[in-house]
């Protein structure tokens, strides 16, 4: 039984508990966070932490702690903390600072003996691996990948981060015409706002604070600078009526060529109704991998890419080569 800690109760904490409970191979024993004293009137089946300042007792064995914050400003702190003391996996999601965050993460874990999983999730995770399968089967290729339309649990974060939001909701729209374009063959490069738009919608806490939340969303580099962006302006009741749920999806397509001058295009597509829920699901299973890892006596960081695939499943290596080969 693979023992396993959450860090962090929001809506990845909460779809990580879900997730554990239909794995009969792992076990839901500790929650940290900063909000330990509201949440141990909650949680009462597990001991709850703060996530800042703890001390586990000696008689209590943790194989994994899944890291659920966010990536602007919780795992960059959370994760080289988490990593020095159990294996960890978590879903760092700046495409940009990944190889700094893994390098930071790899001498932490390599340090204290651990395995840390990082930026796994649907993208960066499962995206990445169907990148490399196109990438290496296909030379000379071109690979696109196309979010949404759906909710950014990333940006949405980030855009919250902005001083005066009380909450805030990012729709990433992929643009038609780029997509349907890539579909019929055509390969060219395209800048960011010829493909995508970003919407987001926003609680402020004053009116008189919208033209600078405006502006600071807009011009956030990472998140949204390189987009069309739009932010549009609403009251909690509509939030909590219009944006309550938060599907996502997307595609990765590889366009190649092959013998002949012969046109291959491979296409991933991902159809979410809970991105949270789905990229619980994930950590889940990287939690397996983790602890497996360890076991054969690896130490460092890894990314999806690094990890043997059967490493995530439930199944033997016998039911996988007979029932999924």
């Amino acid at each position: 039984m693979i023992k396993v800690a959450i860090v962090g109760y929001g809506n990845i904490g909460r779809g990580v508990r879900s997730a554990l409970e239909k794995n009969t191979d792992m076990e839901f024993v500790a929650l940290f966070s900063r909000r330990s004293e509201l949440l141990k009137r909650e949680i009462t089946d597990v001991p709850v932490f703060n996530s800042e300042k703890f001390s586990v007792p000696e008689d209590m064995r943790i194989d994994v702690a899944i890291l659920c914050g966010g990536s602007k400003e919780d795992t960059p702190i959370q994760g080289p903390f988490f990593a020095s003391k159990f294996n960890t996996v978590d879903s760092f999601d700046t495409h940009a600072d990944i190889p700094n965050y893994f390098n930071q993460m790899d001498s932490v874990a390599k340090e204290s003996g651990n395995v840390a999983i990082i930026s796994a999730g649907w993208d960066p995770g499962v995206f990445s691996l169907e990148r490399v399968l196109g990438d290496a089967f296909l030379p000379g290729n071109k690979n696109y990948t196309f979010w949404g339309p759906g909710v950014s649990q990333g940006h949405s974060d980030a855009a919250r981060r902005v001083k005066g939001v009380l909450d805030a909701r990012q729709y990433t729209i992929p643009l038609d015409g780029a997509l349907q374009e890539v579909r019929g063959g055509g390969v060219r490069d395209y800048s960011k706002r010829e493909t995508h738009k970003r919407v987001v919608y926003v609680i402020a806490q004053e009116r008189g604070d919208q033209e600078r939340i405006r502006r600071e969303i807009m011009e956030m580099p990472n998140y949204y600078a390189d987009y069309e962006t739009e932010v549009i302006f609403i009251t909690k009741e509509e939030m909590v009526k219009n944006h309550s749920t938060y599907p996502h999806g997307g595609f990765v397509l590889t366009s190649g060529v092959t013998g002949e001058n012969n046109r291959q295009i491979l296409e991933y597509k991902c159809q979410l109704e809970s991105n949270p829920e789905f990229t619980a699901s994930i950590l889940v299973a990287c939690a397996r991998a983790a602890s497996r890892l360890k076991e054969k006596g690896q130490k460092g960081a890894f990314t999806m890419l690094d990890v043997p695939p059967a490493l995530f499943s439930p199944q033997s290596g016998n039911v996988l080569r007979s029932q999924f080969m």
